[in-house]
């Protein structure tokens, strides 16, 4: 591979650093959390936010769809949601002596499900179907959602009452699950002053197009045979602590990361190549991803829960076990 990075990255790294630059016109701090929704978005994923509110994340998706020209819609979950209120239904018209579809918010390329975990479990199963498939059927009648979409779930981490808590095998249907924290000090002294002022009118950077070609620009991105065995030995490592070096972790998992961990990692991480830049995957694109793509995905036990072990920290733990590995970028595709 040559020490240069293909043009195609480079203006895509462009273009995407242009996005960022905007929405951060709006949102102060939460760096991560607005690279991690354009990383959703390239590998075509799905976005899971833990934090309280007030972070900003309802503001940061809305101007993110300003900025790249789709259509936004924002549900509020609560306890009485019924599925019909999310993707739409069947109407009788007596008048036509015939049905007609009325369909939902869900039709939209950026929708915010606001606190997901205070809707019942059929109209999260209803939501969770169509980010997986794609599309709604209703009657006889399927219908496709518009291309891309990106579902951003938030949860109220601080609340538990009324609340119905996402069973394990719908949260392994989220490509990443962030955790949103404060703003420092001089990020909240910014917010604060943009308080006072009217908001910026935020231009279009991105149609919708140039996202689609993003994409296969991202299904282009080199991936090294070495970051997949790593990655494997990641998750076998949840898995299987006694066999994989890692035994003070056993007391702490009760079920480790599935295949869809790997799997959403190294997609994200040729995301956040493309982001940066370039059209191969480092290490360091990864290790950026991996705490994101698997922390949802492990299953800690009751003596974890018990005494406040979080699953980052046995992440960490895994990582130091199991090292990255050296790539040498000589041996890749010329194409790449």
């Amino acid at each position: 591979m040559s020490d240069q990075n293909d043009p195609a990255a480079e203006a895509a790294h462009e273009k995407l650093e242009e996005a960022l630059f905007e929405v951060r016109r709006v949102i102060a701090g939460q760096q991560r959390m607005l690279e991690r929704m354009l990383v959703c978005l390239l590998a075509s994923g799905h976005l899971l936010l833990e934090g309280v509110p007030g972070l900003a994340k309802t503001l940061a998706i809305k101007s993110t769809a300003s900025v790249l020209g789709g259509s936004f819609a924002r549900v509020q979950f609560t306890p009485d949601l019924v599925p019909g209120d999310l993707l739409g239904t069947r109407i009788f018209r007596p008048d036509k002596h015939e049905f007609e579809t009325e369909l939902g918010p869900v039709f939209c390329n950026f929708l915010l499900a606001d606190e997901i975990n205070r809707a019942p479990a059929k109209v999260q199963s209803a939501l969770l179907e169509v980010m997986q498939e794609r599309q709604v059927t209703l009657g006889p009648t399927s219908h496709p959602v518009p291309d891309p979409f990106l579902v951003m779930a938030t949860q109220n981490p601080i609340e538990s009452e009324g609340t119905y808590p996402l069973p394990e095998a719908q949260l392994d249907r989220f490509m990443m699950k962030v955790l949103v924290d404060y703003p420092s000090h001089d990020e909240e002294m910014t917010v604060l002053a943009r308080s006072l002022e009217p908001p910026p009118e935020l231009p279009r950077v991105l149609e919708l197009e140039d996202l689609r070609e993003l994409r296969t620009l991202v299904g282009a991105t080199y991936v090294d045979p070495a970051l997949m065995t790593w990655l494997v030995n990641l998750a076998t490592a949840t898995r299987k602590p006694l066999e994989r070096g890692v035994p003070e972790l056993a007391p702490y998992v009760a079920y480790g990361a599935s295949p869809r961990g790997p799997i959403s990692a190294i997609a994200a991480a040729r995301a956040l190549a493309v982001i940066r830049g370039r059209d191969y995957v480092l290490p360091a694109d990864v290790e950026g991803v991996v705490r994101d793509a698997f922390r949802h995905r492990l299953v800690l036990s009751y003596r974890a829960i018990a005494e406040d072990v979080t699953a980052d920290s046995l992440l960490d733990q895994v990582l130091e076990a199991v090292p990255a590995p050296e790539i040498d970028l000589s041996s890749a595709p010329a194409a790449a």
